[in-house]
């Protein structure tokens, strides 16, 4: 069912279509040997994490949104056989495999169904699942060394792709456990029925950008994050290319701190409003961006001659761009320790699917009674098993159609 046409030009315009990943088996290959590499502070009780998910999509259903699932996405264009020939390529490009156990892989996933080839993509391969390819790698390899990782962060489907008005960027994740994700999310947006023909800005092979720090304050008006995972070289990129295609007028690149419990953007900061975010305390003093724009345009990107202004405190840049009064701000928590313990159990990763509208995990008491109190309808979910990855709501979801918000 295809509700209307793809695209996303705000944070806060009526969601109709989301894409989400239902946890599966890769998250079952967790374990204390190797959650850290595949960065997740825990390992997370998988069925509660599925309920916990469906209620999730529920939800949104609830209130109109189309939910589709990348890995039926996957699976439907891996009917095609270019489309597995590229992916079969790409999981097999690690050099930790060497020429034996690659030759063997290759025939084993050339020989799998669609279904089988995703669950494999996405689940790994372990050394001791092989029946063929022995030689001098799977010989020294542990028995339990994958030789296709698993994709456990497939479940926050923001990062790998962001929508820019009618523009699908495909972004380039900076951390090697997560680098197939977006391979396999360009693949998608290529080959399948649904999104063939979709113009592609970004890509996985430029400098990293990432989808959670990527914020559409409003029509025109990008905010990225540059920290742990985004680049400045990244921003500059994913600022040349919409600006090249008349994207936006305005890109604030937004430095924020390179630690894990402020990975993106979006785990400090998301809008649940036209002109109100909710907002980590503890960074809205210091939060600062610097206004990108056009001062001379060529015939390529690349001649685009860009202006970057003095820092501004993240809040008076937004609203000077966003050609607002002021844009809001809405604290995480009640006090000091719990804005903090809010901030690390994602309080601030809010999805809103209309203006006033946002789901948010339910245990983050404090910063609900504050949007409530600010007028916000918080749909309130669960996420205690969800959240092991650090990531809430607006991480998981990658909006794919919103409606348009109107243009001042």
């Amino acid at each position: 069912m295809v509700t209307g046409p793809h695209g996303a030009d705000s944070e806060v315009g009526t969601l109709r279509t989301v894409m989400l990943h239902r946890p599966g088996p890769e998250l079952q290959r967790l374990t204390p040997r190797n959650n850290d590499k595949l960065l997740f502070d825990g390992i997370p009780w998988v069925a509660r994490a599925q309920d916990e998910h469906d209620a999730f999509a529920e939800t949104l259903r609830g209130r109109g949104v189309e939910v589709l699932y990348l890995t039926d996405l996957l699976t439907e264009s891996l009917a095609s056989e270019e489309a597995r020939g590229m992916a079969i390529t790409s999981a097999l490009s690690g050099l930790h495999l060497g020429d034996t156990m690659r030759a063997y892989l290759a025939d084993f996933l050339t020989d799998a169904s669609p279904e089988e080839l995703t669950e494999l993509l996405t689940a790994g391969i372990r050394n001791d699942e092989v029946r063929g390819g022995h030689g001098l790698v799977t010989s020294l390899l542990d028995q339990h060394d994958f030789l296709i990782d698993p994709l456990p962060n497939l479940l926050f489907t923001r990062d790998s792709s962001v929508w820019v008005r009618d523009r699908v960027a495909i972004t380039s994740l900076a951390m090697p456990a997560r680098a197939r994700e977006t391979q396999l999310t360009e693949l998608i947006y290529t080959e399948h029925p649904r999104f063939r023909g979709t113009a592609k800005i970004h890509g996985w092979h430029h400098e990293h950008v990432e989808g959670g720090d990527v914020l559409l304050l409003a029509p025109g008006v990008v905010a990225v994050g540059v920290g742990e995972r985004t680049t400045p070289a990244g921003v500059e990129r994913l600022a040349r290319q919409v600006f090249g295609a008349d994207l936006a007028h305005t890109v604030l690149a937004v430095p924020i701190a390179q630690e894990r419990a402020t990975m993106h953007l979006d785990t400090v900061c998301t809008m649940v409003d036209v002109d109100k975010v909710v907002m980590y305390p503890n960074v809205a003093d210091s939060l600062r961006a610097y206004a990108v724009t056009v001062t001379e345009r060529g015939e390529e990107d690349s001649d685009l001659v860009l202006h970057v202004a003095d820092a501004e405190p993240f809040l008076v840049a937004a609203a000077k761009a966003m050609e607002i009064d002021t844009l809001h701000q809405i604290d995480t928590g009640l006090d000091p320790v719990t804005a903090e313990r809010e901030q690390w159990d994602d309080g601030n990763n809010t999805l809103a699917l209309a203006p006033r509208v946002a789901v948010a995990y339910e245990r983050n008491d404090g910063t609900n009674d504050r949007l409530e109190e600010a007028g916000i309808e918080v749909l309130r979910i669960a996420g205690s098993e969800l959240g092991s990855g650090r990531g809430g709501p607006r991480c998981m979801s990658c909006p794919i159609s919103r409606e348009p918000m109107p243009r001042g």
